[in-house]
């Protein structure tokens, strides 16, 4: 078999599902998904997720800039290029968010709206895709915890330490680096008792923010609660209730904000 057929890498894959992927590119990874059962596996599930989130969430770009906020921008004399810009953010930000605050906390909401538009959608992908692997769910097991925590530190510049979330019924499997649009993303796995499993999806975030509450956001059946906090943001994913995801994470957040 062409091994050069078969390396698709993941940006290639998401991009060939999004169809945003053209000429020969497209047909490679065509060809590749044709050859190999495991690649095909993996873009059904991204269409399928994407399609759900799209039919989900799409409806929200038509939603009318609020009233309130359009005056606001008049009654203060914003400049009529200002006012637009505004108006366009808050339209994007309507359906790029898809998920809808579940805890305040008390923490400022700060959003950069990047994280906010594929967060979720990532972090997502990656458990469909890896969360029903038996053999292999994670690279590194969590007997080797204190090496799994430094390496992936490394790898995203920043420290990352896997939460204790044994209160909440949940035991780390281990974890794994992923790609995500060209930079590191690290992801951690935990299981219950009765085998259900759950991920926390971190990336950096581009810039320190302020804590942020945390969304919930659920496609398919399955949930994710998103939240930045300082350099990096966090994002829990499972096929669990909402209460029960949002309560782990909020453990989680304390955990590592001792």
């Amino acid at each position: 078999m062409n091994e050069r057929l078969l390396a698709v890498s993941e940006q290639e894959l998401h991009a060939y599902v999004d169809d945003q992927l053209g000429g020969s590119g497209h047909d490679r990874v065509a060809a590749a998904i044709a050859s190999e059962p495991e690649l095909a596996k993996r873009a059904r599930a991204y269409r399928s997720l994407g399609e759900a989130m799209h039919a989900t969430y799409d409806a929200v770009l038509d939603e009318p800039v609020p009233t309130r906020l359009l005056q606001t921008l008049m009654d203060r004399g914003a400049s009529p290029l200002f006012r637009f810009a505004a108006a366009v953010v808050w339209m994007t930000i309507g359906g790029i968010i898809g998920g809808v605050v579940v805890s305040q906390t008390g923490r400022e909401q700060i959003t950069d709206v990047r994280t906010v538009r594929s967060l979720p959608k990532e972090a997502a992908y990656a458990h469909a895709v890896y969360v029903p692997e038996v053999r292999h769910p994670v690279e590194v097991r969590a007997d080797e915890r204190e090496h799994l925590n430094t390496w992936l530190s490394k790898r995203l510049a920043h420290t990352i330490v896997a939460p204790d979330v044994r209160n909440a019924g949940y035991q780390l499997i281990g974890g794994r680096l992923l790609p995500d649009a060209g930079r590191p993303a690290a992801q951690f796995m935990y299981e219950d008792e009765n085998g259900v499993r759950i991920t926390l999806y971190i990336r950096a975030h581009g810039e320190t923010a302020r804590e942020t509450s945390l969304r919930h956001a659920a496609n398919s059946g399955i949930g994710v609660v998103y939240w930045v906090d300082g350099p990096l943001a966090y994002a829990l994913t499972g096929s669990i209730e909402k209460a029960e995801l949002e309560h782990t994470a909020e453990l989680m957040y304390r955990a590592m904000n001792p």
